[in-house]
């Protein structure tokens, strides 16, 4: 699956490439293949490295938001996972030590 994310030009030089924020990663891209005029504080959408398509801004950052929504309940779903999995395997491990018929356990 490729997805588009929304990127914002902050800076374009001499060589039509331009450096973009995506999601806080900062990236070089070429505007070669751009047919719309674009500049410093637009949206565009990137694939393999240039600039596709440019975005309208209410649009991206729409997407942005449901982008960061989208990663918060990944990082939710890999927490609780990290919780289930230490559960099971906590308990997994403390069986065996439970369980050993030391008379002595516990005495000093």
């Amino acid at each position: 699956m490729c997805l588009s994310i929304p990127s914002k030009i902050i800076e374009i030089d001499e060589d039509n490439n331009a450096t973009v924020d995506t999601m806080g990663v900062k990236r070089q891209v070429s505007l070669d293949l751009m047919g719309d005029d674009v500049g410093v504080g637009d949206y565009i959408l990137i694939h393999v490295g240039f600039a596709m398509n440019k975005i309208d801004e209410k649009d991206a950052l729409d997407s942005l938001e449901l982008y960061a929504e989208i990663v918060e309940k990944m990082e939710e779903e890999e927490k609780r996972q990290l919780i289930e999995d230490e559960k099971v395997n906590g308990e997994a491990r403390e069986a065996p030590l439970g369980d050993d018929n030391c008379s002595n356990r516990g005495q000093s």
